[in-house]
């Protein structure tokens, strides 16, 4: 009888033992501290330019540790990434762009001078979290893929622009509960092929890379993926095929 107790005495510690062990396994609590997210942010894709580089179609790729093939690439953050005010921070891909190109202006008040874009584009975000000190991105999942799995250019994305007919029929929401503004600054220092056609092979112009803060940030946002893009970070990597004014009939 005694060691029948001794047996549960010590199973039970062994369970208190492996649940105290699940529960050191602490799920990351978004900070209250804006300023805190925002540092987060910032660090996240630091740590992410040091990690990732650009091959020869421009895809962001991460580098291998067991691979040798990928050991000539410059990282991200060897490309002359540039880092806006807003956060907001844009890598111009040497020998992938229009020349002369056609601008993107995507805040014009005139509808039809807000640039009409088709592109092809790849679009991830993540949460930028802090574990044990090691701060860093977790992968929450994609946007949008044209460039993967043989997809179409895509003209005029939501997040890029939003059209006047969706805001009239809902008045409570303003632009930014669609469009991204950290997107569209970033493409104003890119510029847009004329009319490249939808069968023409990808060279994708470089990157974006967007903060929270100049992406939703903390407020209500359009349901694009039935996940919460609260204090979430974008990654853009993209070719505009076609940059024009924009038509009456999209405006």
């Amino acid at each position: 009888m005694k060691k029948i107790f001794l047996y549960i005495l010590a199973g039970s510690l062994c369970f208190s033992a492996c649940k105290k062990d699940d529960d050191d396994v602490a799920t990351f609590v978004e900070p209250d501290d804006i300023a805190v997210r925002n540092s987060y942010d910032d660090q996240a894709i630091q740590k992410f330019m040091n990690e990732n580089y650009l091959d020869t179609q421009g895809n962001i790729k991460a580098f291998s540790s067991t691979d040798a093939t990928d050991d000539n690439y410059k990282k991200l953050s060897e490309l002359n990434p540039v880092k806006l005010p807003s956060g907001v921070v844009y890598i111009v891909r040497d020998g992938a762009q229009p020349s002369p190109g056609v601008t993107i202006d995507p805040f014009a008040t005139d509808l039809s001078a807000k640039t009409q874009i088709r592109t092809m584009i790849r679009a991830n975000y993540y949460l930028a979290t802090n574990t044990d000190g090691n701060i860093a991105f977790s992968l929450a999942g994609s946007l949008v893929n044209t460039i993967n799995g043989g997809g179409s250019p895509l003209t005029d994305p939501l997040f890029y622009y939003v059209k006047k007919s969706i805001l009239d029929a809902d008045t409570s929401k303003p632009r930014s509960y669609y469009e991204i503004e950290g997107l569209q600054e970033g493409l104003t220092y890119f510029k847009g092929f004329t009319n490249m056609a939808d069968g023409d092979p990808y060279n994708l112009q470089g990157v974006i890379i967007v903060p929270s803060r100049a992406a939703f940030a903390r407020d209500a946002h359009y349901n694009y993926n039935n996940y919460s893009l609260k204090n979430i970070s974008f990654i853009f990597n993209f070719q505009i095929y076609k940059a024009n004014a924009r038509p009456l009939i999209d405006q």
